[in-house]
Protein backbone atom coordinates (compact mmCIF):
# COMPACT_ATOMS: atom_id res chain seq x y z
CA UNK A 1 0.00 0.00 0.00
CA UNK A 2 2.62 2.31 0.85
CA UNK A 3 4.45 1.44 -2.77
CA UNK A 4 1.72 2.26 -4.28
CA UNK A 5 0.88 5.65 -2.44
CA UNK A 6 4.78 6.52 -3.49
CA UNK A 7 4.44 5.55 -6.96
CA UNK A 8 0.82 7.38 -7.63
CA UNK A 9 2.24 10.94 -5.95
CA UNK A 10 5.55 10.60 -8.15
CA UNK A 11 3.52 9.48 -11.18
CA UNK A 12 0.95 12.31 -10.98
CA UNK A 13 3.83 14.92 -9.97
CA UNK A 14 5.46 14.50 -13.00
CA UNK A 15 2.36 14.60 -14.91
CA UNK A 16 1.61 17.96 -13.53
CA UNK A 17 4.83 19.63 -14.83
CA UNK A 18 4.94 18.30 -18.23
CA UNK A 19 2.90 21.35 -19.71
CA UNK A 20 6.67 22.54 -19.15
CA UNK A 21 8.16 20.44 -21.37
CA UNK A 22 5.53 20.45 -24.05
CA UNK A 23 5.60 24.22 -24.19
CA UNK A 24 8.97 24.02 -25.09
CA UNK A 25 8.31 22.14 -28.59
CA UNK A 26 4.62 24.02 -29.27
CA UNK A 27 5.94 24.33 -32.20
CA UNK A 28 5.66 20.90 -33.53
CA UNK A 29 2.48 19.57 -34.61
CA UNK A 30 0.71 17.33 -31.36
CA UNK A 31 0.39 14.13 -34.27
CA UNK A 32 3.87 14.28 -34.53
CA UNK A 33 4.72 14.80 -31.05
CA UNK A 34 2.08 11.78 -30.96
CA UNK A 35 4.34 9.85 -32.98
CA UNK A 36 7.36 10.59 -31.27
CA UNK A 37 6.06 9.59 -27.95
CA UNK A 38 4.99 6.35 -28.75
CA UNK A 39 8.01 5.14 -30.91
CA UNK A 40 10.60 6.64 -28.42
CA UNK A 41 8.63 5.07 -25.50
CA UNK A 42 8.35 1.72 -27.55
CA UNK A 43 12.36 1.35 -28.37
CA UNK A 44 13.41 2.10 -24.87
CA UNK A 45 10.49 -0.48 -23.31
CA UNK A 46 11.61 -2.94 -25.93
CA UNK A 47 15.23 -2.29 -24.60
CA UNK A 48 14.33 -2.92 -20.88
CA UNK A 49 12.39 -6.28 -21.73
CA UNK A 50 15.44 -7.63 -23.00
CA UNK A 51 18.07 -6.19 -20.64
CA UNK A 52 16.31 -8.01 -18.08
CA UNK A 53 15.22 -10.99 -20.06
CA UNK A 54 11.72 -10.69 -19.81
CA UNK A 55 10.38 -10.51 -23.84
CA UNK A 56 9.53 -14.52 -23.67
CA UNK A 57 7.22 -14.18 -20.54
CA UNK A 58 6.14 -11.21 -22.24
CA UNK A 59 4.97 -13.26 -25.57
CA UNK A 60 3.31 -15.36 -23.17
CA UNK A 61 0.76 -13.75 -21.52
CA UNK A 62 -0.02 -12.29 -24.56
CA UNK A 63 -1.23 -15.55 -25.47
CA UNK A 64 -4.56 -15.41 -23.62
CA UNK A 65 -7.42 -13.41 -26.06
CA UNK A 66 -9.09 -11.81 -23.15
CA UNK A 67 -5.75 -9.87 -22.35
CA UNK A 68 -4.97 -8.94 -25.92
CA UNK A 69 -8.49 -7.67 -25.97
CA UNK A 70 -8.52 -5.43 -23.02
CA UNK A 71 -4.77 -4.17 -23.65
CA UNK A 72 -5.62 -3.12 -27.40
CA UNK A 73 -8.55 -1.01 -25.52
CA UNK A 74 -5.55 1.11 -23.36
CA UNK A 75 -3.79 1.75 -26.19
CA UNK A 76 -6.50 3.17 -28.15
CA UNK A 77 -7.55 5.42 -24.52
CA UNK A 78 -3.89 6.32 -23.58
CA UNK A 79 -3.24 7.52 -27.52
CA UNK A 80 -6.37 9.43 -27.74
CA UNK A 81 -5.49 10.91 -24.18
CA UNK A 82 -1.62 11.73 -24.97
CA UNK A 83 -3.01 13.53 -28.35
CA UNK A 84 -5.86 15.90 -26.74
CA UNK A 85 -3.63 16.76 -23.79
CA UNK A 86 -0.91 17.87 -25.21
CA UNK A 87 -3.10 19.45 -28.27
CA UNK A 88 -4.86 21.35 -24.89
CA UNK A 89 -1.28 22.14 -23.57
CA UNK A 90 -0.23 24.12 -26.60
CA UNK A 91 -3.45 25.99 -27.72
CA UNK A 92 -3.79 27.65 -24.02
CA UNK A 93 -6.23 25.53 -22.43
CA UNK A 94 -4.10 24.12 -19.63
CA UNK A 95 -6.88 25.64 -17.34
CA UNK A 96 -9.49 23.64 -18.94
CA UNK A 97 -6.92 20.48 -19.16
CA UNK A 98 -6.73 20.29 -15.06
CA UNK A 99 -10.49 20.52 -15.04
CA UNK A 100 -10.13 17.27 -16.59
CA UNK A 101 -7.67 16.13 -14.21
CA UNK A 102 -10.04 17.28 -11.32
CA UNK A 103 -13.27 15.56 -12.44
CA UNK A 104 -11.18 12.28 -13.57
CA UNK A 105 -10.75 11.13 -10.01
CA UNK A 106 -14.79 11.21 -9.38
CA UNK A 107 -14.60 8.84 -12.63
CA UNK A 108 -11.91 6.71 -11.06
CA UNK A 109 -14.20 6.24 -7.95
CA UNK A 110 -17.17 5.77 -9.75
CA UNK A 111 -15.76 2.99 -11.70
CA UNK A 112 -14.05 1.17 -8.69
CA UNK A 113 -17.46 1.27 -6.31
CA UNK A 114 -19.43 0.19 -9.94
CA UNK A 115 -17.81 -2.11 -11.79
CA UNK A 116 -14.52 -3.55 -9.31
CA UNK A 117 -17.07 -3.75 -6.27
CA UNK A 118 -14.42 -1.44 -3.59
CA UNK A 119 -16.34 -0.16 -0.74
CA UNK A 120 -16.38 2.96 0.64
CA UNK A 121 -16.83 3.95 4.29
CA UNK A 122 -19.06 7.08 5.26
CA UNK A 123 -16.68 9.75 5.79
CA UNK A 124 -14.97 9.10 2.28
CA UNK A 125 -18.63 8.92 0.53
CA UNK A 126 -18.62 12.80 2.47
CA UNK A 127 -15.55 13.37 0.82
CA UNK A 128 -16.16 12.57 -2.45
CA UNK A 129 -19.74 14.26 -2.41
CA UNK A 130 -17.40 17.56 -1.60
CA UNK A 131 -15.35 16.91 -4.79
CA UNK A 132 -17.75 16.64 -6.81
CA UNK A 133 -19.46 19.61 -5.75
CA UNK A 134 -16.35 21.28 -5.88
CA UNK A 135 -15.97 20.06 -9.68
CA UNK A 136 -20.11 21.12 -10.37
CA UNK A 137 -19.31 24.76 -9.11
CA UNK A 138 -16.07 24.57 -11.42
CA UNK A 139 -17.64 23.36 -14.15
CA UNK A 140 -20.55 25.80 -13.81
CA UNK A 141 -18.64 28.55 -13.63
CA UNK A 142 -16.54 28.12 -16.88
CA UNK A 143 -19.21 28.93 -18.86
CA UNK A 144 -19.56 26.39 -21.52
CA UNK A 145 -19.36 23.02 -22.06
CA UNK A 146 -16.05 21.87 -21.16
CA UNK A 147 -15.98 19.16 -23.89
CA UNK A 148 -11.92 18.74 -23.42
CA UNK A 149 -12.20 18.44 -19.45
CA UNK A 150 -14.48 15.50 -19.68
CA UNK A 151 -13.05 13.80 -22.63
CA UNK A 152 -9.70 13.77 -20.51
CA UNK A 153 -11.45 12.53 -17.55
CA UNK A 154 -13.20 9.77 -19.17
CA UNK A 155 -10.43 8.37 -21.24
CA UNK A 156 -8.19 8.16 -17.92
CA UNK A 157 -10.67 6.92 -15.96
CA UNK A 158 -11.17 4.26 -18.63
CA UNK A 159 -7.47 3.30 -18.84
CA UNK A 160 -6.95 2.70 -15.15
CA UNK A 161 -9.80 0.63 -15.10
CA UNK A 162 -8.36 -1.41 -17.77
CA UNK A 163 -4.99 -1.76 -16.47
CA UNK A 164 -6.31 -2.73 -12.76
CA UNK A 165 -8.32 -5.70 -14.44
CA UNK A 166 -5.25 -5.96 -16.78
CA UNK A 167 -3.01 -9.16 -16.11
CA UNK A 168 0.45 -7.80 -17.73
CA UNK A 169 2.55 -5.71 -15.04
CA UNK A 170 3.57 -1.52 -16.15
CA UNK A 171 6.47 -2.29 -18.24
CA UNK A 172 4.50 -4.93 -20.30
CA UNK A 173 1.40 -3.44 -20.51
CA UNK A 174 2.71 -0.55 -21.90
CA UNK A 175 5.36 -2.02 -24.22
CA UNK A 176 2.18 -3.54 -25.88
CA UNK A 177 0.28 -0.07 -25.95
CA UNK A 178 3.17 1.44 -27.67
CA UNK A 179 4.00 -1.52 -29.94
CA UNK A 180 0.48 -1.43 -31.09
CA UNK A 181 1.19 1.95 -33.31
CA UNK A 182 4.77 1.67 -33.81
CA UNK A 183 5.09 0.71 -37.09
CA UNK A 184 1.86 3.71 -38.28
CA UNK A 185 3.86 6.47 -36.01
CA UNK A 186 7.49 5.39 -37.60
CA UNK A 187 5.95 5.82 -41.09
CA UNK A 188 4.31 8.86 -40.50
CA UNK A 189 7.65 10.68 -39.17
CA UNK A 190 9.53 9.15 -42.38
CA UNK A 191 6.92 10.55 -44.17
CA UNK A 192 7.16 13.75 -42.97
CA UNK A 193 11.16 13.47 -43.19
CA UNK A 194 10.85 12.93 -46.88
CA UNK A 195 8.73 15.70 -47.42
CA UNK A 196 10.76 18.48 -45.31
CA UNK A 197 8.04 19.45 -42.94
CA UNK A 198 9.76 16.94 -39.87
CA UNK A 199 10.35 19.01 -36.64
CA UNK A 200 12.86 15.92 -36.03
CA UNK A 201 16.19 17.96 -36.98
CA UNK A 202 19.71 18.13 -36.85
CA UNK A 203 21.04 15.49 -34.21
CA UNK A 204 21.18 17.78 -31.02
CA UNK A 205 19.36 20.68 -31.98
CA UNK A 206 17.18 21.19 -28.79
CA UNK A 207 13.68 20.22 -30.82
CA UNK A 208 15.09 16.81 -32.16
CA UNK A 209 16.42 16.67 -28.17
CA UNK A 210 13.78 17.01 -26.45
CA UNK A 211 11.18 14.78 -29.15
CA UNK A 212 14.04 12.03 -28.59
CA UNK A 213 13.06 12.27 -24.66
CA UNK A 214 10.02 12.06 -24.74
CA UNK A 215 10.61 8.48 -24.90
CA UNK A 216 11.29 8.72 -21.19
CA UNK A 217 8.82 11.42 -20.03
CA UNK A 218 6.06 9.44 -21.47
CA UNK A 219 6.88 5.91 -20.14
CA UNK A 220 8.14 6.65 -16.51
CA UNK A 221 4.99 8.25 -15.14
CA UNK A 222 2.50 6.27 -16.66
CA UNK A 223 4.63 2.92 -15.79
CA UNK A 224 4.70 4.52 -12.59
CA UNK A 225 0.91 4.88 -12.76
CA UNK A 226 0.27 1.73 -13.87
CA UNK A 227 2.44 0.21 -10.66
CA UNK A 228 0.27 1.75 -8.75
CA UNK A 229 -3.31 1.02 -9.86
CA UNK A 230 -2.22 -2.37 -9.30
CA UNK A 231 -1.01 -2.04 -5.49
CA UNK A 232 -3.87 0.45 -4.54
CA UNK A 233 -7.52 0.47 -4.33
CA UNK A 234 -9.20 2.69 -7.44
CA UNK A 235 -10.79 4.91 -5.13
CA UNK A 236 -7.50 6.01 -3.00
CA UNK A 237 -6.04 6.29 -6.63
CA UNK A 238 -8.50 8.70 -7.89
CA UNK A 239 -8.40 10.93 -4.73
CA UNK A 240 -4.27 11.15 -4.71
CA UNK A 241 -5.19 12.13 -8.18
CA UNK A 242 -6.27 15.58 -7.58
CA UNK A 243 -2.17 16.26 -7.66
CA UNK A 244 -1.81 16.42 -11.09
CA UNK A 245 -4.56 19.31 -11.75
CA UNK A 246 -3.57 21.37 -9.22
CA UNK A 247 -0.35 21.25 -10.13
CA UNK A 248 -1.56 22.08 -13.65
CA UNK A 249 -4.11 24.88 -12.50
CA UNK A 250 -0.67 26.56 -10.92
CA UNK A 251 1.34 26.42 -14.08
CA UNK A 252 -1.94 27.82 -16.00
CA UNK A 253 -2.52 30.85 -13.73
CA UNK A 254 1.29 31.32 -12.73
CA UNK A 255 3.29 30.53 -15.47
CA UNK A 256 1.53 30.56 -18.66
CA UNK A 257 -0.90 33.44 -17.58
CA UNK A 258 -4.39 31.90 -18.50
CA UNK A 259 -7.40 33.50 -16.92
CA UNK A 260 -8.34 32.61 -13.10
CA UNK A 261 -10.98 34.33 -11.03
CA UNK A 262 -11.84 34.68 -7.35
CA UNK A 263 -14.83 31.87 -8.15
CA UNK A 264 -12.52 29.26 -9.79
CA UNK A 265 -9.64 30.01 -6.33
CA UNK A 266 -13.38 28.60 -4.30
CA UNK A 267 -13.69 25.75 -6.17
CA UNK A 268 -10.11 24.86 -6.29
CA UNK A 269 -10.39 25.07 -2.72
CA UNK A 270 -13.49 22.92 -2.07
CA UNK A 271 -11.62 20.27 -3.77
CA UNK A 272 -8.55 20.42 -1.98
CA UNK A 273 -10.81 20.62 1.53
CA UNK A 274 -12.31 16.92 0.05
CA UNK A 275 -8.97 15.77 -0.28
CA UNK A 276 -7.90 17.06 3.37
CA UNK A 277 -10.70 15.31 4.48
CA UNK A 278 -10.40 11.76 2.82
CA UNK A 279 -7.13 11.36 3.94
CA UNK A 280 -7.50 12.27 7.31
CA UNK A 281 -10.46 9.72 7.76
CA UNK A 282 -7.29 7.22 6.61
CA UNK A 283 -4.89 8.23 8.90
CA UNK A 284 -7.82 8.40 11.65
CA UNK A 285 -9.49 4.61 10.81
CA UNK A 286 -5.38 3.21 10.25
CA UNK A 287 -4.97 4.23 13.99
CA UNK A 288 -8.39 3.40 15.30
CA UNK A 289 -7.89 -0.37 14.00
CA UNK A 290 -4.04 -0.34 15.06
CA UNK A 291 -5.09 0.02 18.98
Amino acid sequence: MKTGILLAILAFTIWGLLPVYWKAIQHVPPLEILCHRIVWSFLLLTAVQIVFRNWNAFLDKLQTPKTRIVYIGTSCIIGSNWLLYVWAVNSGYVVEASLGYFINPLISVFLGVLILKERLRPFQWTSVGIAATGVLYLTFIYGAFPWIALLLAVSFGLYGLLRKIGKLNAVEGLTFETGLFFIPCLIMLFVRSANDSSAFGPPFSNTTVLLALTGIVSALPLTLFAAATRRIPLSLLGILQYILPSLLFFLGVFIFDEPFSRQRLIGFVIIWSALILYSLEGMLTKMFFQI
